[in-house]
């Protein structure tokens, strides 16, 4: 049986100052099931401060987000918003993986162990069923040979693969993706993509800050520019990137075409 079309995400009139600098200023975004959406604009202006308020790493000074219908954060009772407790919180929060531009993998284990570190800590899983299900994740990453390799021995777009394969283990219904290729040499970026398309075929709801223009261009449903902490255009790639409305929109994506020239 299908899932009912829904709403996974919804940011509603997001904004965040640190100290007297305003990063994002009454953000609006809903994603739904399934969908794939990427997020584009220069430095600073406010793409990775909102994907972390999408999982509660930061707490927006205002706005409301909801993950699958519920406040982010919050349990509602009698109209009332209740602060959830730390346990209650991570259990929410696990609905929204997040994968970082750093891969952030626990340098001391495996592969094999950085997946199922979470399943096993967190979810209370057996080890032997965590470690059938990460090792299928690590074939689906193409690092089924990896498993028993430290990030140390692994290449960027390996160990950026691996996180990937981490974030999938502890079954998220989203995944957001902050710059996952920007460190990366760029004869490794094509392997991560390629797992990205993969997630996108199967259906899973991504939301990508990404400087990747074919990427978002061939694969997303609705691609959002954002500017000085605002979302300046958002719309189809056909709309977006190939026809812009918005001429602060044309002048970075011309910046960017230029520079992959």
């Amino acid at each position: 049986m299908a899932l009912p079309t829904r709403q996974v995400i919804e940011a509603r009139n997001v904004s965040k100052a640190f100290g007297e600098n305003t990063v994002l200023k009454d953000i609006s975004l809903s994603v739904k099931r399934g969908e794939v959406v990427s997020i584009l604009g220069p430095s600073g202006s406010g793409k990775s401060t909102f994907l972390r308020c999408l999982n509660r790493l930061e707490i927006p000074d205002s706005g409301s987000i909801k993950i699958n219908g519920k406040p982010l954060g919050y349990r509602e009772e009698k109209n009332k918003l209740y602060e959830l407790r730390h346990r209650d919180l991570a259990r929410q929060r696990r609905a929204v993986g997040m994968v970082f531009q750093r891969f952030n993998l626990f340098p001391h284990h495996t592969a094999l162990e950085n997946v199922i570190e979470a399943p096993v800590q967190v979810l209370r899983r057996p080890k032997g069923e965590a470690t059938r299900n990460a090792m299928d994740l690590l074939e689906r990453v193409g690092l089924g040979d990896k498993a028993g390799h430290y990030p140390s021995q692994l290449s960027g777009g390996q160990q950026q693969r691996v996180a990937i394969a981490r974030a999938l283990a502890m079954e998220p219904d989203a995944l957001l993706f902050d710059e996952p290729t920007s460190a990366l040499d760029p004869e490794l970026v094509d392997d991560v993509l390629q797992v990205m398309r993969s997630l996108a075929h199967d259906g899973m709801t991504m939301i990508i800050v990404t400087h990747e223009i074919n990427f978002a261009r061939d694969v997303c449903d609705e691609v959002v520019f954002m500017d000085g902490g605002l979302i300046v255009e958002k719309g189809p790639p056909s709309q977006v990137l190939a026809n812009p409305q918005h001429e602060r929109t044309r002048r970075f994506l011309k910046m960017e075409l230029s520079e992959d020239l």
